[in-house]
């Protein structure tokens, strides 16, 4: 069984996460991928993320995958249970997967029951496309990334750290997409069991 939460702002619902763990947070090994963050002056909430996994007991490995060939990565991520992608910069998190090759690796653990966890960018990318990265409160494409393309790994678009003055921005930028879109406050996040989507966390669906 496929299983995907896609969350706004990580370890904010980490009450959700500890719900879809298959046995004890001590013993899930878990990739803390944090390539995302290399572009962001500000990586406070990596560290804050971190300080509450440990003190929820994750056996955590951190690793950048700029750089990295699919084998490496294969062997990095063998024996791990989960995959924390990290929030950051979505175009330059985008192309470093795809040169990497993990952009076929997670869909060979997602089968395998290994568990995704997306931060921000980490679950933009799952995405058919990356478009609403540069949406209301944009990332810069500071790589110049033409195609958008994302994993393709969920039907639909995501719109993170859901505030009620981005609204006006939204509707404008749904009206132009071709997919349906979810939006999440940084209370909320989307699991994706298989073929079944469910809003979890805080908070009521926003609708618009």
């Amino acid at each position: 069984m496929r299983t995907l939460l896609l969350t706004s702002a990580g370890m904010k619902v980490e009450e959700e996460i500890i719900k879809i763990l298959p046995k004890p947070a001590y013993q899930i090994k878990l990739a803390h991928i944090i390539t995302a963050s290399k572009k962001e002056v500000n990586t406070s909430y990596v560290d804050k993320d971190t300080e509450k996994m440990k003190r929820i007991g994750f056996q955590i490995e951190n690793i950048d995958i700029e750089g990295k060939t699919e084998n490496e990565l294969r062997e990095l991520l063998k024996s791990k249970d989960a995959v924390y992608v990290q929030g950051g910069n979505t175009f330059y998190l985008l192309r470093c997967i795809r040169e990497s090759g993990f952009d076929k690796l997670i869909k060979e653990l997602l089968n395998r029951g290994v568990i995704y966890i997306g931060v921000s960018a980490g679950s933009y990318i799952t995405c058919p496309t990356i478009e609403m990265a540069s949406w209301k409160h944009r990332d810069n494409n500071i790589v110049n990334l033409k195609d958008l393309t994302g994993l393709n790994l969920v039907p639909f678009l995501l719109s993170v750290h859901y505030k009620p003055e981005y609204e006006q921005n939204i509707k404008e930028a749904i009206a132009k997409t071709t997919y349906p879109v979810k939006i999440l406050t940084d209370e909320q996040a989307i699991l994706v069991k298989d073929n079944k989507i469910k809003l979890v966390g805080r908070g009521k669906e926003i609708n618009i």
